[in-house]
């Protein structure tokens, strides 16, 4: 069983540092810590396994796997000298299988740090035809049973409308007529279109616009997203459910976050950041019901590299309206708390895939801060809708049911 994970912003920090814990992981010098398919109850899916996972992607920057690594284990310790000595060789040839990538409305800093060559090739259709012509190209050259595309790159401006592709017809009008759809829609259409699953990590438009929704349902591909949930919301999700459920009613949740990266640098963008912001704060709307001052911020802060950090204070209100407070501090790197997610999600919409399961995947709702076609946003209830899905995957297999399934 073998499996090819494209990534749309291959030369990013949290897709090499996925790659390189992949890597490390087959070459035995690191573990599986933070990988939430290598524990119950996911361990016990036959998923494909880490090491045999071949990498391959689209960047819209110059520069190689390699660079990247070195500069996060310069900058940041992470990875480790150790786990990058032993990759070397195996990030080299994934180099080999990067793309130039696409930049088109993806916001005037992304497309100001973009090389020349990611805003050539003609129309939108056009774009999004040899975008399908790259992953069918990684798929035939190494022999896979399937691809999966998973969208690591940076944040875009929201479209003003999104309503307005709300069905599959839609959005190939918008194709023909070079309508403004974001970069990461065009990745998700030449993936669905294409019959590859599509996992976004990002909070970008991408597979969110109904139309591609529509796509992947008629299409019978599984996808999912958005905004991979990793830090300050998830503890929120974990949090929140805590003063709802002791009826402790929350009167202010203020968020300050600050990061280095270049995810940090394209969020100074107001309209970049815009879509982020939506996905950390729309999370307490779903859990609490009160009325409450919620309010997150984000500073890119360039001395803090791939680290972040995130200062949380909430003031609630108790028995004889007493007024009392919690604080907290998130801090971490950025690229260690997403890499191990983005290879969690990758085995697992590869392994419902196999099982004929197309359209949203509903399970996978806790990877996400604002998960598609879910309205339940407590991190205990989302993590059992995983091991249901499991159970009824395991109940199935023991039951004699054949594990393979498959498209």
């Amino acid at each position: 069983m073998t499996t090819g994970i494209w990534l749309v912003g291959a030369h990013g920090n949290v897709a090499t540092t996925a790659m390189v814990g992949a890597r490390a992981i087959a070459h035995g010098v690191t573990g599986t810590e933070g990988m939430v398919t290598e524990r119950p109850p996911c361990d016990a899916l036959d998923l494909p396994d880490v090491d045999s996972l071949v990498f391959g992607g689209h960047d819209v920057q110059s520069g190689s796997v390699v660079e990247t690594a070195e500069a996060l284990h310069e900058r940041n310790g992470v990875p480790g000298r150790a786990a990058l000595d032993a990759v070397r060789d195996d990030l080299a040839a994934i180099d080999d299988r990067i793309e130039v990538g696409t930049a088109r409305n993806c916001g005037t800093t992304v497309e100001r740090l973009a090389d020349e060559a990611a805003d050539e090739g003609g129309s939108l259709r056009t774009v999004t035809e040899e975008i399908r012509a790259d992953y069918e190209a990684f798929a035939e050259a190494n022999g896979f049973d399937r691809v999966v595309v998973v969208n690591v790159a940076s944040s875009e401006p929201i479209p003003h409308d999104p309503a307005r592709y709300d069905t599959v017809e839609a959005i190939e009008t918008a194709l023909d007529d070079d309508d403004p759809l974001p970069a990461s829609s065009l990745y998700a259409y030449a993936a669905l279109s294409g019959g590859y699953p599509f996992v976004n990590f990002t909070p970008n438009a991408a597979n969110a616009l109904p139309g591609l929704r529509e796509l992947a349902k008629r299409e019978n591909v599984p996808h999912m997203g958005r905004d991979g949930k990793t830090g300050e919301t998830l503890m929120k999700s974990a949090l929140a459910p805590m003063f709802a459920d002791r009826n402790l009613r929350v009167e202010s949740w203020e968020g300050h976050n600050i990061l280095g990266n270049g995810d940090g640098e394209v969020l100074e963008d107001e309209e970049n950041k815009a879509g982020k912001l939506d996905s950390k704060g729309g999370v307490l709307d779903g859990i609490l019901d009160e009325d409450f001052h919620n309010r997150v911020r984000i500073d890119y802060t360039p001395a803090l590299a791939d680290w972040k950090t995130a200062w949380d204070d909430i003031r609630f209100r108790g028995f004889l309206d007493t007024q009392m407070k919690l604080q907290f501090t998130w801090e971490g790197s950025d690229s260690a708390l997403a890499a191990p997610l983005v290879l969690d999600l990758a085995r697992l919409v590869a392994y419902a895939d196999r099982q004929g399961e197309g359209g949203l995947q509903p399970h996978l709702a806790s990877f996400f801060k604002a998960p598609l076609g879910v309205d339940e946003h407590r991190l205990a209830a989302q993590f059992d809708m995983l091991a249901d899905y499991v159970a009824r995957h395991t109940a199935e297999t023991d039951g004699g049911a054949d594990a393979e399934g498959g498209v």
